[in-house]
């Protein structure tokens, strides 16, 4: 049976788009279904800030009437003016366990990004670096954490079949509260590292909540800025994403680190909500948002999913002050676990500390290149 491709052209089509996604993984223990209207929100490109500096065309693949796959291909214009390259992006690719099919919709996407001028094509990238990022290759007996991606193993295959290369892996770190307390060096370490810079660590102030929005801007785009395949987010879509987390962050969670008045670090992590959002099928209301809360209690995990010291104060031990904070502020909170997520493969410092208080290297993503 031949494979139709279709465009996204409706707010009925998107909705097929997003719901697809439960057809794939009916009856998958781990996979954890995504808020809808959150997803409604990341594809709107008429009023999410992201489309103010990127396109996206978004296309289904039908086999006799039915869909059997999706995906998005992506231009991401401040990628390219930051690397100054042409690479395209896809992401949000879903399809049934057919080389067939997945052939019909990366060719898709690689058209239009061609069609755009671009040369290469990248990905999973939902729709960017910035958000859910890279596809699992190992790790498939657990569900992810929060705002980390999770898809079935055959995928490997698909994408390599293709034509698809590793251009780079992503590391995802368990961490146990019990073995990092039996790590004296890291107690030992953090107390000198304070002293010796008069670093000091403090929470997140809610009722200051736009000048510490200031402060992450300040951090964000500098810490990562040397990293490969970085895009700095504007201010926009950080205002965005800051609106979106505002009602579930947890304040004593959310560090900022100064030395002598300066603003030197920042780290963002956030109770795995993926244990309360597995049980809402995808609907927050009328009754998902009561549970949000009433089960935040429960929440045994937690992930770190920014950590960042500006440059010229990396390397001296500040990201080890962190995790120690982290770590104890969770566990008074009755997290005992956590993932450090996602690390580059070579970003030697984040690997090392990691390592240090004994994490666990137990999952790790993929991002794929190809040209086109």
């Amino acid at each position: 049976m031949s494979v139709e491709i279709k465009r996204i052209s409706s707010k009925k089509d998107l909705m097929k788009f997003i719901k697809m996604q439960w057809k794939i993984y009916e009856g998958d223990p781990y996979w954890v279904p995504p808020l809808i209207m959150d997803r409604k929100k990341i594809l709107d490109r008429e009023h999410h800030p992201f489309y103010q500096h990127a396109e996206m065309e978004m296309f289904l693949a039908y086999r006799n009437g039915e869909i059997v796959g999706r995906i998005a291909a992506i231009k991401n214009d401040l990628h390219n003016q930051v690397h100054n390259d042409r690479v395209g992006f896809f992401g949000f690719f879903e399809s049934i366990n057919d080389q067939e099919v997945a052939n019909s919709l990366f060719d898709s996407a690689a058209q239009w990004l061609k069609s755009k001028n671009l040369t290469h094509m990248r990905g999973p990238a939902n729709p960017s670096s910035n958000d859910e990022y890279g596809m699992l290759i190992e790790g498939f007996n657990d569900s992810p954490r929060l705002l980390m991606t999770y898809n079935p193993p055959y995928y490997i295959d698909l994408c390599e079949n293709y034509g698809f290369k590793k251009i780079k892996d992503l590391y995802a770190y368990k961490l146990e509260y019990d073995k990092i307390t039996k790590v004296k060096k890291i107690y030992e370490v953090q107390d000198i590292v304070r002293r010796r810079y008069n670093l000091k660590l403090t929470s997140l102030n809610m009722k200051d909540f736009d000048n510490e929005l200031k402060k992450v801007k300040y951090v964000y785009n500098k810490a990562w800025e040397p990293n490969w395949g970085f895009v700095p987010m504007t201010d926009e879509e950080i205002n965005a994403m800051a609106k979106d987390l505002k009602l579930l962050v947890d304040p004593e969670l959310v560090l900022f680190g100064e030395i002598n008045g300066e603003v030197v670090g920042f780290s963002l992590t956030m109770p795995d909500y993926n244990q309360i959002f597995k049980k809402l099928n995808g609907r927050l209301f009328p009754f998902g948002f009561i549970k949000l809360f009433t089960e935040k209690k429960n929440i045994t995990w937690c992930r770190i999913l920014t950590l960042g010291i500006i440059p010229k104060y990396q390397k001296k031990g500040i990201d080890g002050v962190f995790y120690y904070e982290i770590i104890e502020r969770a566990h008074k909170r009755g997290i005992h676990l956590g993932e450090a997520s996602w690390v580059l493969e070579d970003n030697e410092m984040m690997n090392r500390s990691a390592l240090m208080m004994q994490g666990e290297l137990y999952k790790k993503y993929r991002i794929y290149e190809k040209e086109i």
